[in-house]
């Protein structure tokens, strides 16, 4: 009668090692206990957590991994029968100035590292894909970032949205991520945290765990 709910999602999750400035990356650590938590939690109703993998804090040289990775989740989704079942990518990177969660909205087309990325790269208003257009492009993600975040603050987590993922390596893997969903059909979503020293671990577990439930109820 219509009442099964969402079709169940598979969400592959990545965080960064640590980069200049920040020998601590939260985002590792988060993503290394990830699994852990939410099973001891107990999983939302229809997620099924795939992946969960940390990346190195670079550009161009961390291309091939980043690719392998998200291609991991496509040849999964392709083998397995039920090809109902959506695939969202979630990534978090770390803003050390941040006081709360941000929602990215969308990347932009440009990488400008205002320091060198942990391979010696700090290219300066370079198109990250050439062939995509010039530096202003954008992609959004097709996810409601409005609505998770609405439904995030209504369970008490400081967060907003953004509509700007810096010039950095977040922006840099987010872009590719986008470009990938979209040729592929699944989503994208990149979520910055703030420092531990900012929000504690056990808060920002929290924080990522109900996220993890909002994605999982979206239609």
């Amino acid at each position: 009668m219509g009442s099964e709910g969402p079709s169940p999602v598979t969400i592959h999750v990545t965080g960064f090692k640590k980069f200049h400035g920040v020998s601590e990356n939260p985002t590792e650590t988060i993503v290394r206990n990830l699994k852990e938590y939410v099973e001891k939690r107990g999983l939302p109703k229809g997620l099924i957590l795939g992946s969960c993998s940390i990346l190195e804090t670079a550009g161009q040289g961390s291309l091939v991994p980043l690719y392998q990775t998200l291609q991991s989740a496509v040849s999964k989704k392709d083998s397995e029968s039920s090809s109902s079942g959506r695939v969202i990518w979630l990534h978090f990177g770390v803003n050390s100035g941040a006081t709360r969660f941000a929602i990215e909205c969308q990347a932009v087309n440009e990488a400008t590292f205002r320091c060198p990325d942990e391979m010696g790269w700090k290219p300066q208003k370079v198109p990250i894909i050439p062939g995509d257009g010039g530096i202003s492009r954008t992609r959004k993600t097709s996810l409601p970032v409005e609505e998770i975040a609405a439904a995030l603050a209504k369970k008490g987590h400081e967060v907003m949205t953004s509509d700007d993922a810096g010039r950095f390596v977040c922006n840099y893997v987010y872009y590719h991520s986008l470009r990938f969903a979209e040729q592929n059909e699944i989503k994208s979503l990149f979520v910055h945290v703030p420092l531990f020293l900012t929000i504690d671990k056990e808060t920002q577990m929290q924080f990522v765990s109900s996220l993890l439930g909002v994605l999982a109820s979206l239609p």
